[in-house]
C-alpha cells in the first residue's frame, strides 16, 4: 500500500492542505486595522493576503510531515497491520 504512488500523492495533498490552513492566518492584517477600507471591500478582508508566499510555505512545510506519515505507513512501527 505504501509503495503506491497514488497513495503517496494523496497523503501529500492531505498534508499540504492542513499546512495551508496553518499558514494562512500568519501575518494577515485586516483593512480595518489600517483605517478605513477601500470602498466596496469588507472590513475584515486582508490588505495583502500574500497567497503565493503562503502556498510556497505550505508546500515546504508539508514535505517533512508527509515524509514522517509515509514512514509510519511504510515501516509500521506501531505494528498495526500485524
Amino acid at each position: 500500500m505504501a509503495t503506491n504512488p497514488v497513495f503517496a500523492l494523496a497523503l501529500y495533498l492531505i498534508c499540504w492542505w492542513m499546512a495551508l490552513f496553518c499558514v494562512l492566518p500568519i501575518g494577515v492584517q485586516g483593512q480595518h486595522e489600517d483605517g478605513l477600507p477601500d470602498r466596496g471591500h469588507d472590513h475584515g478582508a486582508p490588505k495583502t493576503p500574500m497567497l503565493k508566499k503562503k502556498l510556497l510555505w505550505a508546500s515546504l512545510l508539508a514535505i517533512p510531515f508527509w515524509a514522517v506519515a509515509l514512514a509510519f505507513v511504510f515501516f509500521d512501527p506501531l505494528r498495526i497491520r500485524s
